[in-house]
């Protein structure tokens, strides 16, 4: 069944036609166009996403994502917006995500085949693809961003899903990487995340996470300055600026006993500035998937 799965075709992210979102709608030869889009940016109250009519896979998206996470107007589901957010992430994280994929790729090298989830730009896939992982899957949510992905990482097998509802098939990935995912995932629905990876990850398999850290989230702001400088300072504005409705929930559980009542022996868990980073290795027999309903 396994090799069967990753025989079959998937869509054409890269030329499939997607619907224009509002935001690819807008007037800008008005001008007060560019004006009412940072005033919504700039705001604290948030809109729910509007998904087009058309969108391919809108049926399988969770409503928890359709939030407007990190101030992104209709968040990360319009054609514009969610390429520039992709081409401006490492510019916004000051450079620091190269270190944090390299140590990724690192992690999970001698793997045979990767799932990056929720892989957005495909910049996380594209290192590991990079980096001699032979297959390579990225899965999104968003059709967005998986064109933006397929477009500037060919090679690699998009996928469109939920983290917690991947669709791979038992023990069918011997790696799996995530980066800057779980803390934008509700406390039910990561045991959910959890319980798939323990089901889609092969016994003895790897599994590295790249979050933000608690470290500029929890501390005051002279610590933060005495014991990372500006950047430490920049991050703590960054941590208290952008809309992030589960960060809080994410840094308060204790991901390391989570990780390991799914069935992950924890072997790094380390929290720095930017960045939280946790290796583990998946231990016990397969698990098997749900009956479906």
């Amino acid at each position: 069944m396994t090799e069967a799965y990753f025989a079959e075709s998937t869509i054409d992210w890269a030329a499939v036609e997607l619907p224009d979102a509002w935001p690819d709608r807008l007037d800008w030869s008005c001008p007060t166009t560019a004006f009412r889009l940072l005033r919504r940016v700039m705001s604290r109250s948030r809109e729910r996403v509007t998904l087009p009519d058309g969108l391919p896979g809108a049926d399988r998206i969770s409503k928890y994502i359709l939030q407007e996470f990190h101030n992104l107007p209709n968040g990360n589901y319009s054609k514009h917006i969610s390429a520039g957010y992709s081409r401006g992430f490492d510019r916004a994280m000051l450079g620091t995500m190269a270190a944090g994929r390299a140590r990724i790729a690192q992690a999970l090298a001698g793997a045979t085949r990767v799932i990056d989830l929720g892989c957005g730009g495909g910049h996380m896939a594209g290192v590991l693809k990079a980096s001699g992982v032979p297959e390579v899957l990225g899965l999104d949510p968003s059709p967005y961003l998986l064109q933006v992905a397929a477009k500037a990482y060919p090679g690699i097998r998009w996928v469109q899903g939920m983290a917690e509802r991947t669709g791979l098939p038992d023990a069918s990935v011997d790696g799996a990487a995530i980066c800057f995912l779980l803390h934008e995932v509700p406390p039910k629905y990561l045991e959910e995340v959890l319980a798939e990876l323990r089901r889609i990850v092969r016994p003895g398999g790897r599994l590295a996470v790249l979050e933000p850290s608690p470290v500029q989230w929890r501390l005051s702001w002279w610590p933060v300055i005495r014991g990372h400088g500006w950047r430490g300072a920049y991050f703590k504005w960054l941590s208290l600026s952008v809309f992030e409705p589960f960060l809080d929930p994410w840094h308060r559980q204790p991901f390391a006993e989570r990780l390991a009542a799914h069935g992950f022996q924890v072997e790094t868990d380390e929290a720095g500035c930017p960045f939280r980073y946790v290796q583990a290795v998946r231990e016990g027999a397969p698990a098997v998937a749900p009956s479906p309903c």
